[in-house]
């Protein structure tokens, strides 16, 4: 009888064991097993959906639009380019439509052609400056200055304004719209009369414009300008620097976001 029992506890501790040994290497291959090239796998993937496969920029306006001032020749747009390249390890489509010197009358007319209104179908995000040669003429508005005489401009301009919203949403009601605010290059003349009260006034009405538009973001630029504008102006006094365009489109970019933009 002490022999069966003897021997039944013997298999009973065998088992034990066997069953200890089995726990203790299955803990060691689950801790060891894994290669770090596995694990390296299973951490990229989540990142991978941060990146959007493909965005498009179109950008209307004027002078500022195309660059001029930047020796670089990149400006706003180039410089938003790069920082969203950056952000998205994607580079954007980029459609740079701006025109030197164009007012909003004739940006109403460009956004009506056929060519430029398939981009704006294609865009994702719109960017714009129009109005600076509306208001200053080449400063001509301000050295002369005639309340009824800019007011008149100023009606024109809105006028306008809302038609190049209105086809814009017309052809692509999904993309963001950014307007670029307008700066006062001409705080010296401040001596006669505030031109700051003038600039801001414009910039006023423009921001009520764009608040109609639901997708439609207005982009103030003057505070940037304010406080040192001869820093950040071209050697003609009235196109931003290189330095200047980096303001605009470090507050622009800033803006701009992306379903899965990991920030």
């Amino acid at each position: 009888m002490n022999k069966v029992r003897v021997m039944g506890t013997t298999i009973i501790a065998a088992l034990i064991g066997l069953f200890f040994l089995i726990c203790v290497g299955w803990a060691l291959y689950d801790y060891y097993g894994e290669t770090s090239s596995d694990i390296e796998i299973k951490e990229a993937k989540p990142n991978d959906k941060n990146i959007p496969k493909e965005f498009t920029l179109v950008a209307l306006g004027d002078s500022l639009t195309r660059g001029t001032g930047d020796e670089s020749g990149k400006g706003y747009v180039g410089l938003v380019v790069e920082d969203l390249e950056g952000r998205f390890k994607s580079k954007p489509r980029v459609h740079n439509l701006g025109v030197k010197g164009q007012v909003s009358e004739e940006l109403a007319k460009q956004v009506k052609q056929v060519e430029v209104k398939r981009q704006i179908q294609s865009a994702d995000v719109i960017m714009i400056t129009i109005g600076g040669n509306d208001l200053f003429q080449q400063g001509q508005t301000l050295y002369d200055y005639d309340f009824a005489v800019t007011s008149e401009l100023q009606e024109q301009y809105l006028k306008n304004l809302n038609s190049v919203l209105k086809e814009i949403t017309k052809s692509n009601d999904t993309a963001t719209i950014f307007m670029i605010g307008l700066y006062n290059p001409f705080i010296e003349l401040n001596e006669d009369y505030d031109t700051n009260k003038i600039v801001r006034d414009w910039n006023a009405v423009t921001a009520d414009v764009i608040a109609e538009y639901e997708n439609a973001v207005f982009v103030p630029t003057f505070d940037l300008f304010q406080l040192s504008v001869n820093e950040y102006l071209y050697s003609d006094k009235f196109h931003p620097n290189k330095e200047g365009y980096r303001l605009i489109a470090e507050r622009v970019s800033s803006l701009i976001q992306w379903e899965g933009d990991a920030k």
